[in-house]
């Protein structure tokens, strides 16, 4: 078993990090339609889940030299099945989803199988995903349910998804650097965070000098070999408690991931290979015809409606005021203020329906200080504060920590 090791990080481990990062292609955006828990499953990129069996006699490794191991991994084919499990604390939405869904959303423009509405259910519960990749321009992701299957494919200057359950089929044509530079929405698997690698190369950019990086033993997942890497944050107050990475041995490739929140409990991400093959993937797992009778949606017929949801969400965005940061590292918290200083609207004021006025009670709680009452809109990972003037406090940290942002704000 590999010993305590631990690796300072004023600024040693970002440019160790750097060349693994550098060049991702974030691919794929989404937005889950309430505040809080948009926020919340933005951090899909930190989970725990799979169990490991026993313990490997690995040689000796410093923290510094697995992380720059991960960053040396070179590794661009595999296959395999990851389970990822998130348990953020969000209460059920329920029959929420039509009351929060942009009016058009249920139109041909925002078809079933479009990556921006199937991905959002990662960020609840337990799901089972098949992966493949080889090399940068060939990708599969597929998730898989009882009955139905979601599968989302990268071959080149093509992208499809497809909804076995609805027999629909998304599809985006073109080069990742062309749609990007005209603006327009791509969709691939690439840059999705479904896989530990991902996962980790998230939670690596965040090891700055507030944060204790240690190689605390050994592991096996998916029957490989793997150091654990644990990164927790120095200071108090966030509701981040630790991330363990479990590297793979022989060519540095995460192979799990889990974030522990500080409040203990049930881990609140966990993304794992239950199965892992590092052999280059057949091509036919790349290659996908529409099924007959499937209903095709093509990426500028999407688009269309799209950019108009956009532009509008950018036009309501630009009415609240520019945002202040407030702290550093994990205890870091957004400060801006609600358009005239709008507070969260009362219940029985008709302003919102009745199902997402119960949603957003119940994740509540009233709280008040030097800058005067609000309510703190609470997960198990991002926290809220909205004040009852009309500014809001965003931040994975603590309830405490919120109210005396506030207070010094004030």
């Amino acid at each position: 078993m590999a010993p305590n090791d631990s690796a300072g990080t004023n600024g040693t481990a970002a440019p160790g990090t750097k060349g693994a990062v550098a060049g991702r292609r974030k691919a794929v955006r989404y937005i889950v339609p309430v505040a809080v828990a948009g926020v919340a499953a933005a951090t899909i990129g930190l989970v725990p889940a799979l169990a490991s069996s026993g313990d490997p006699d690995l040689p000796k490794i410093t923290a510094q030299e697995l992380i720059e191991k991960i960053a040396a991994s070179d590794t661009q084919q595999l296959s395999g099945t990851v389970k990822i499990s998130t348990d953020l604390g969000i209460p059920s939405m329920g029959g929420l989803a039509g009351s929060f869904v942009p009016d058009g959303a249920g139109d041909k423009g925002s078809a079933s199988a479009d990556p921006q509405t199937k991905l959002t259910e990662l960020a609840s519960g337990t799901h089972t995903l098949r992966v493949a990749a080889d090399g940068p321009d060939k990708q599969r992701v597929s998730i898989l349910d009882r009955a139905s299957e979601y599968s989302l494919i990268h071959n080149g200057d093509q992208v499809w998804a497809y909804d076995s359950k609805s027999n629909t089929v998304y599809h985006a044509e073109g080069r990742a650097e062309d749609r990007a530079e005209a603006g327009e929405h791509r969709a691939a698997p690439d840059g999705v965070p479904t896989t530990p690698k991902a996962l980790a190369e998230q939670a690596l950019k965040a090891a700055d000098g507030t944060t204790s990086v240690r190689v605390e033993g050994t592991a096996q997942v998916a029957g490989r070999d793997a150091y654990r890497l644990v990164i927790k944050p120095e200071q108090s107050g966030s509701t981040i408690g630790s991330i363990t990475v479990a590297v793979d041995a022989e060519n540095g490739v995460p192979l799990k991931f889990t974030l522990q929140p500080s409040s203990g409990g049930k881990a609140a991400i966990d993304a794992g290979f239950t199965s892992v093959d590092f052999d280059r993937p057949d091509a036919s797992s790349f290659s996908f015809t529409p099924p007959k009778g499937a209903e095709v949606t093509e990426a500028d017929e999407a688009e269309g409606h799209g950019k108009a949801e956009a532009e509008k969400a950018k036009g309501d965005l630009s009415a609240f005021e520019g945002m202040n940061v407030i702290g550093k590292g994990w205890n870091t918290i957004a400060e801006f203020k609600t358009p005239g200083g709008a507070a969260l609207p009362s219940e029985g004021s008709g302003e919102v329906p009745a199902e997402a006025q119960q949603f957003l009670d119940s994740l509540g709680d009233k709280v008040t200080g030097k800058f005067g009452s609000g309510t703190v809109f609470k997960t198990r990972l991002v926290n809220a504060l909205m004040t009852d003037d009309g500014r809001v406090y965003v931040g994975a940290v603590t309830k405490d920590a919120l109210v005396k942002a506030a207070d010094n704000a004030g």
